[in-house]
């Protein structure tokens, strides 16, 4: 299936190419060995697994205060999430490597832009997961009460988190093994709510049509900021695409299906979730599906049943964040732009990768409890916009590049007109959303970037100084 309009060149020979794998059928893993590859079904689970997270199970409530005009962000964001699936995928086509945004963007435009997509990237996966792991532990305090005490709700978050990391250690095929199973798991629920909260729906549980006092475009652009957050891991099926099987086949394919389906179950459940609880709860709840299911059925067994799901399904998805964090830090370190432990393998996974991932968002985690943030979910996820956008923007003008570059070999003419206006579509998308993420948002998201530059700085002296000391010999 064509799903932008470049002609991809000919498959490269078998070998393991500075940014990761780039045989189309499978390459050693950095030891030697084959590693076992994700086909169509575990990479479109993936997608859809990292797609649909935490943020389907706690974001209505997240949203709520701006009103039912956020459904209208959910559309416009389905829109742009679908035109950035569509890019994905072609350039996937073209260079089928572990390292999605990264790869593209260093290819077409060098070291210095790849190593920007990569940091970004890096950066949003694991302040990802440390929302992500917040969230579930809204969910677990309806199973046990953890959130009566800030650090015993801290420790909760800490170990949904390490739980996946350890998954990801035992290798690739067990992180797809947990992905396939959690995805089938978490859909269950889901649709139970969405088509069940139809024949439940009360126009009265809606509330204001804007409720936050904001300009309609500023409400949209705020509620959409947020609900970026619940279309991360579209790029996923690209970013390991050096794990996949046939990938200029298979990550387009997955990346298109995951989203679509992904879109489908956020747009049905989010509107099942503001037509069964009411307005006023639905801004304070900590676990507004649970609510929801509580008042389709009544009792508290659904909501005990949600939960449960709710917290399979953010394992899941932190289970294929971690993957996507270290296969960044794994191809720019293979590249020599992040630091060479990040490159080490082990049964397909890039083992340093991951306990850096889990470390980092542990501190964070421990940080934001720390620092007594009312509502620290919507904070991290704020922040994962504005870094979300500079991989996504990155990624979008690569594949502008490519189109207007007059590569002839490698356009297809007949669809270039087709294929300008999905990437164009793509890059408006990622700059209004770093519109719609607030200055504060921008503020700190900013700062984790120029890091990145002194990171850089040190990594570029490094090799440098390896190039003059090899040509003085």
């Amino acid at each position: 299936m064509h799903v932008t309009g470049t002609v991809p060149p000919p498959a490269p020979a078998p070998q393991d190419t500075p940014g990761g794998p780039a045989h189309p059928d499978g390459t050693p893993d950095g030891t030697g060995r084959r590693t076992r590859r994700f086909g169509l079904p575990v990479a479109t689970a993936l997608v859809m697994g990292n797609i649909i997270g935490g943020g389907i199970f706690l974001l209505p409530a997240s949203i709520a205060p701006y009103g039912t005009i956020s459904l209208l962000a959910f559309g416009v964001l389905t829109v742009g999430a679908i035109a950035l699936a569509l890019v994905f995928g072609r350039l996937a086509e073209r260079d089928p490597r572990t390292g999605g945004p990264y790869v593209y963007a260093r290819e077409a435009f060098g070291d210095f832009a790849g190593f920007l997509a990569a940091w970004a990237y890096w950066i949003t996966t694991w302040v990802s997961n440390a929302a992500l792991a917040v969230a579930a532990v809204g969910y677990l305090d309806v199973l046990i009460p953890v959130n009566e005490h800030r650090w015993t709700a801290c420790l909760a978050a800490l170990v949904i988190q390490w739980l996946p990391a350890l998954a990801n250690y035992a290798g690739t095929r067990y992180v797809g093994a947990v992905q396939v199973v959690s995805t089938v798991l978490k859909l269950v629920p889901l649709l139970l709510v969405a088509v069940g909260g139809l024949f439940a729906f009360d126009a009265d549980n809606l509330g204001p049509f804007q409720a936050s006092g904001e300009s309609a475009m500023g409400a949209v652009s705020a509620a959409a900021a947020i609900l970026l957050f619940s279309y991360l891991g579209v790029e996923s099926a690209a970013v390991s695409a050096g794990e996949v099987r046939d990938p200029r086949r298979t990550v387009g394919r997955a990346t298109v299906i995951g989203t679509a389906g992904a879109a489908v179950v956020y747009l049905l459940g989010t509107l099942a979730v503001f037509g069964t609880v009411a307005h006023d709860r639905l801004v304070e709840s900590g676990a507004p599906f649970s609510d929801a299911v509580n008042g389709m059925f009544g009792g508290a067994w659904g909501g005990w049943a949600v939960a449960l799901a709710a917290l399979v399904s953010m394992t899941g998805c932190l289970n294929g964040w971690t993957l996507l964090s270290a296969q960044t830090s794994y191809a720019a370190a293979k590249d020599g732009l992040f630091p060479a432990p990040l490159a080490r393998k082990r049964r397909g996974v890039p083992t340093v990768g991951v306990g850096v991932t889990v470390l980092l968002a542990s501190l964070l985690t421990v940080y934001n409890y720390a620092s007594g943030t009312a509502r620290v979910f919507e904070t991290l996820v704020l922040v994962t916009t504005f870094t979300a956008t500079v991989p996504y923007l990155l990624a979008t003008a690569a594949q502008l590049f490519h189109l207007v570059s007059g590569q002839r070999d490698r356009v297809d003419r007949g669809r270039l007109v087709r294929d300008l206006v999905v990437a164009s579509v793509a890059a408006a998308f990622s700059l209004w959303l770093v519109a719609g993420a607030g200055y504060q948002a921008v503020y700190q998201g900013v700062l984790f970037l120029f890091g990145g530059v002194l990171v850089y700085a040190v990594m570029a002296a490094r090799g440098q100084r390896t190039a003059n000391r090899a040509a003085d010999r």
